[in-house]
């Protein structure tokens, strides 16, 4: 299976805007990957809940069929979870299964 998990930390807008969202945009249309999941993580717990613009840029992502999930540890520390789940991103406790994403088949990159 040729399958990305992009973990995104950084709670630097630019870096998700500049960077991750082109990126999983053109992986996704270009066919670079089979599969595409994007763990939000960190930081980026909370700039995705309080940002308008994030909000409109992951519901494109999730519309394009690459998945979207995240840490739950982060987003309570955030006080932020019930807002992710609104936005229909998946969260969950991911200590567990982001170790099977690096010990598995598909490559991980971070940012």
């Amino acid at each position: 299976m040729n399958k990305l998990h992009l973990l995104w930390t950084t709670g630097e807008k630019e870096v998700a805007m500049k960077v991750i969202f082109p990126y999983l945009f053109n992986a996704k249309a270009n066919g670079w990957w089979d599969e595409i999941n994007l763990i939000i993580w960190g930081p980026s717990a909370k700039l995705t809940a309080t940002d308008a613009e994030i909000h409109h840029e992951l519901r494109d992502i999730m519309d394009s069929e690459i998945t979207v999930e995240a840490c739950q540890a982060c987003s309570d520390a955030y006080k932020v979870t019930e807002t992710l789940i609104s936005l229909g991103i998946t969260v969950r406790y991911m200590g567990g299964p982001f170790t099977e994403y690096l010990k598995g088949d598909g490559k991980v990159i971070t940012f």
